[in-house]
């Protein structure tokens, strides 16, 4: 009953409780997990607080791991604002005061030199999938240091509810270097390291001894996804180590991965091929150029061009404006490529015009910044304007999906980083798209540990995007939607999980042999259920 891993509550038969010397334990009434999943769902509804809502379903997670899961995948679309972005962001701001027990693994400066005997501390052996961050980016709200362990934790119910990953399998783990927040370290009940955060050598030292530790204790085939690092330092790791390590950026490929998706799926509804499209993005920074450069890899694949070429059909707009050749001098090496012959254009609704972008898309981190101006501007210029806010969390979007249909007349296909609810527009009902990360990782990391994969290749990207888009049905279309309802996900991810470990078995990269004949049902068949076990 302690154990949350094998507690069911008053779901405890008669029988269990004689075998089990629980007679007694409980009040007498014996429930189904039906009716237990019932009363949660009930409780959770009478809180008014998002964040009451995430710390209740924390407490679950901590006291019953199957109701926990069976709660998130029968009301996905009502608990995973809860669990995950937006409320997920708050708890970050808030860990160090709604701290009641650790999750995960907490790697600190302290611990330089002993990284595997921390690793060897954590009880399960058979780890498949590690999120880490270290906290210097968390979603669209910065520094937020130890903190951040709310993002890996999120992330890997996700695994398991979405991908099917067996929870025993998910490490969550946070780097701490320090922080250069202020207000943490000033704060009482920060639960981090306080001192400013360390950078060049003894970071590089510190994450260096981190990977090589990973691999030693857990093999070869552990994915190990990077979450919420900042742009300097997520590219150089990815960089680093995607040669010698199963690593995946959520960041800069999992957010590529599921916007690519929705932008070959919105074709359907635009028009044309993606080669015939012209974009502009609003950031550049590792979502942006991550997207970008996902898009050009997918053109190159339909139309065999060089990647280069179609490089000029995207420009990004940074802090300093359009990034235009003279400025290359002066620009990050992830933002050279994106440095194209135009004149200096300062203000986003100045490069709308100039462009004219039949996609905007924003990932700068900062709200409100597709202004009326901005969206009436693509609506002139387009019949139907493609606009994606995917900036987290929702205060942060940059524009409202109401802002987006009212300011284009009902024309915008809109979609976002955040949940925004149903808009009626002149007696038209639309539905905004999430361009949610969700809807990747768990498929795509659920197929890399079904085919055994031992590197992670961009073309596995490219074939998760395909598969996705592949699930939105006309049904879906006629809505506006350009993403499948999230009530599906299992079976999306199933499809996903698929594609991505074919492609994995294409590719010479898969280990898991021979090969399974139906993909499809081998991921099915893969899926952790959260359903109770009876103990005889």
């Amino acid at each position: 009953m302690r154990d949350p891993r094998h507690n069911k509550g008053l779901a405890f038969t008669e029988r269990e409780r004689d075998a089990h010397y629980l007679r007694g334990l409980l009040p007498p009434i014996v429930l189904s997990q039906e009716l237990q999943e019932k009363r949660i769902m009930h409780m959770l509804r009478q809180y008014k607080v998002p964040l009451q809502r995430y710390m209740a379903m924390m407490d679950l997670q901590e006291r019953n791991e199957r109701l926990f899961y069976k709660l998130l995948i029968d009301n996905v679309e009502e608990l995973l604002p809860v669990v995950y972005t937006p409320t997920v962001g708050e708890a970050c701001q808030k860990y160090g005061s709604i701290f009641r027990r650790p999750q995960g693994l907490y790697i600190s400066l302290k611990e330089k030199g002993k990284i595997l005997e921390v690793l060897k501390n954590w009880p399960e052996r058979s780890v498949q999938v590690i999120v880490v961050t270290d906290g210097e980016r968390i979603l669209g709200l910065g520094d937020l240091g130890c903190q951040g362990m709310g993002i890996p934790v999120g992330k890997l119910s996700l695994y398991t509810a979405l991908g099917g990953v067996r929870p025993s399998a998910c490490l969550p783990i946070t780097i701490d270097v320090g922080t250069n927040n202020e207000k943490l370290l000033n704060n009482e009940f920060y639960i981090g390291l306080r001192q400013r955060r360390a950078t060049g050598q003894e970071y590089a030292e510190l994450l260096h001894e981190f990977m090589s530790a990973v691999k030693q204790n857990y093999g070869e085939k552990v994915l190990i996804q990077f979450e919420d690092f900042a742009n300097h330092n997520a590219f150089e790791l990815l960089a680093r180590y995607r040669s010698s390590h199963l690593v995946f950026n959520d960041d800069i490929q999992g957010t590529a991965s599921v916007v690519l998706a929705g932008l070959l799926a919105a074709l359907k509804l635009l028009g044309g091929t993606l080669a015939d499209h012209r974009f502009l993005f609003l950031g550049a920074g590792e979502a942006g150029t991550g997207i970008a450069e996902l898009i050009a890899l997918e053109m190159s694949k339909q139309t065999g061009n060089p990647i280069e070429e179609n490089r000029k059909k995207i420009w990004l707009v940074d802090s300093k404006g359009l990034i235009v050749d003279s400025r290359k001098h002066s620009l990050q090496h992830f933002k050279k490529p994106w440095a194209h012959e135009h004149e200096p254009v300062s203000k986003l609704v100045d490069a709308v015009k100039a462009i004219k972008p039949t996609v905007l898309i924003g990932t700068s981190g900062v709200g409100k910044q597709f202004t009326r101006e901005v969206v009436e501007a693509m609506a002139s210029i387009n019949e139907k304007p493609l606009i994606m806010a995917l900036s987290n969390p929702t205060s942060q979007a940059e524009c409202t999906a109401e802002e987006a249909y009212t300011w284009s007349e009902g024309r915008a296909i809109f979609a976002s980083g955040s949940p925004f609810d149903p808009f009626e527009y002149d007696g038209k009902v639309f539905v905004p798209g999430q361009a949610n990360n969700a809807y990747i990782f768990p498929g795509f990391g659920l197929g890399v540990i079904m085919s055994g994969a031992i590197r992670v290749h961009d073309d596995m990207l490219l074939t998760a995007s395909e598969a996705l888009a592949a699930q939105v049905t006309e049904e879906h279309f006629k809505k506006g939607l350009i993403y499948p309802p999230f009530s599906d996900i299992r079976k999306i991810s199933a499809n996903i999980a698929a594609k991505v470990a074919a492609k994995a078995y294409e590719l010479g990269l898969a280990s898991h042999l021979p090969q399974p004949e139906d993909l499809v049902k081998y991921a099915e068949s893969c899926m952790y259920s959260p359903v109770y076990r009876s103990y005889r």
